[in-house]
């Protein structure tokens, strides 16, 4: 017959077993994300920036509503309003070069901020006479109706950046590697704008920079690549009302001209992979301006699996086992022991019940997420009904846990007022 310090023991171990499992496995496309922890919401009251990060030994899946902690808005002409996007995105956790046909980033989301707001190419969907030959940038054409973080709704309400998200991270320390702020849909990160000067890791911090120039044309005859178009093709004269820049097209990559390759990133070492990885960073000049192509290239690096790119995408479906990343430490723990809390939410307070036959004499304590005892009953029996007055607490989230010197269990609780 197990005996209660038996139970006791087994449960410490296979907690403890658990734990440095889960804890072998938090690498950074696990550990990089801004959960939600506390229950804030922003526009419109809608949740902000990660709501769960799940992962197997194979994915990364990100949960968020693109909506992200800082202000946002105005839009100056843009008719469009933010709106919940109930996206789950997959990162793969196995990223390898695409050695095969070049696999271009489309419109729309073509990766992830770490904040679950979607990263966008350059395009704005629009080109010259709707030929898809000279395609407008979004930086330019759209660039006025941006708001002071650098990002805009589209008509589905999904708020984007087509550069650099300056409200995410400090954009002007140029005296630390940046962190990594996002990854790409191939499964590689994506960090600010600085870097190791070298590959490798030594000669101090740089701002990096693209490998792309403005071309020296006045004429839309030509691509970047020096395909001469036929006259039904070519885009307007370069003027005031299509100023060099308007189109993406009147850039072009000139190999070893910056930092960074084609694809806006290079293969270095870094705080985060000190083994070396593929990186993109988002690119900027001395005076903080996003510079060409701001995020990505015109192609992905690596080999994109299906699910987060195309019509209706991010909305990937979890047909594997996965763990739940507790960036708070406070994760909630199940065991034998039956019982409800109710109402959760909670407003002005939240309520307990132990079913009968479960553990006598348990204690009964509320954490918040920096894992602080804030409240706490000793004596708790099956079968009686317990409360704690939450009025006074912030909003936010916390956790409830029971325990005996047999077993323990941890739910969490969202406040709300």
């Amino acid at each position: 017959m197990q005996t209660c310090f038996d139970l006791m023991r087994n449960t410490t171990l296979f907690f403890l077993l658990l734990g440095t499992a889960a804890h072998a496995q938090l690498t950074p496309e696990i550990t990089s994300w801004i959960v939600n922890t506390t229950g804030e919401t922003g526009y419109n009251g809608i949740l902000t920036n990660v709501q769960q990060v799940q992962y197997s030994d194979s994915n990364v899946y990100v949960s968020c509503t693109c909506i992200p902690g800082y202000d946002i808005g105005p839009w100056t002409g843009n008719p469009n309003t933010p709106a919940n996007q109930n996206f789950v995105f997959r990162i793969t956790r196995s990223p390898a070069e695409n050695t095969g046909a070049p696999v271009k980033t489309p419109l729309g989301h073509i990766g992830v901020w770490s904040n679950g707001v979607s990263i966008f190419n350059p395009r704005d969907a629009h080109s010259f006479n709707n030929q898809n030959i000279w395609n407008q940038n979004a930086i330019v054409v759209e660039g006025p109706g941006f708001d002071s973080c650098l990002g805009h709704p589209n008509a589905t309400g999904e708020y984007h950046h087509h550069l650099n998200p300056r409200c995410l991270y400090d954009d002007a320390d140029s005296l630390n590697h940046s962190p990594i702020i996002g990854y790409a849909f191939d499964g590689f990160p994506v960090y600010g704008a600085y870097g190791y000067t070298q590959a490798d890791g030594s000669g101090g911090i740089k701002r990096m920079k693209s490998s792309y120039h403005a071309r020296n044309i006045t004429q839309r005859h030509t691509l970047p690549d020096g395909t001469v178009l036929p006259a039904s093709e070519y885009g307007p004269d370069v003027s005031g009302s299509y100023p060099l820049g308007y189109y993406v097209e009147d850039f072009e990559y000139v190999s070893n001209l910056g930092d960074l390759d084609e694809h806006n990133g290079r293969w270095c070492i870094t705080p985060d992979y000190p083994e070396g990885t593929y990186a993109y960073f988002v690119t900027i000049d001395a005076n903080l301006n996003a510079t060409f192509p701001y995020v990505l290239g015109t192609n992905f690096y690596g080999a994109v699996p299906a699910g987060n790119t195309g019509p209706g995408s991010g909305h990937n479906t979890i047909n594997e086992s996965v763990t739940t990343y507790d960036p708070t430490g406070m994760a909630e723990v199940t065991s034998h022991i039956g019982w409800t809390v109710f109402p959760n939410p909670a407003d002005q307070e939240v309520s307990f019940f132990i079913e009968p036959y479960g553990p006598n004499n348990m204690s009964a304590m509320l954490f918040n997420t920096l894992g602080e005892k804030i409240a706490m009953q000793d004596h708790v029996q099956p079968s009686v009904l317990y409360s704690f007055n939450t009025s006074s607490l912030p909003s936010g989230i916390y956790f409830l846990k029971i325990e005996c010197e047999c077993t323990h269990a941890t739910k969490m609780i969202v406040v709300r007022h």
